[in-house]
């Protein structure tokens, strides 16, 4: 089995999506090219960075014109440097 593994403090994102039509609300659908992406990905790997605050598994939220894409065994990913982290994603509970 292959895998990607980071190196250099980058970071591999999955930006695989789920294949869904978007419409709008008068049933004009939207096409891929139109479509925002979204600047949240899992975490699917790590390079040798010190003092890591994310790890695999993580959602974080990155620069929006960050990173490399690329396609790897049917997957698509995203490979950003650490310093492109925005914010990780952490469920609270509410009061």
């Amino acid at each position: 089995m292959k895998e990607l593994q980071p190196v250099n403090q980058n970071v591999l994102l999955d930006i695989t999506e789920k294949e869904k039509e978007q419409k709008t609300s008068g049933g004009i659908i939207i096409p891929d090219t139109a479509k925002e992406k979204s600047r949240l990905a899992r975490v699917a790997g790590l390079s040798t960075i010190e003092n890591v605050e994310i790890a695999i598994g993580d959602t974080v939220l990155f620069k929006e014109y960050s990173g490399t894409e690329t396609d790897f065994e049917g997957k698509k990913y995203l490979l950003i440097p650490y310093s492109d982290i925005l914010a990780k994603v952490v469920e609270t509970e509410t009061i």
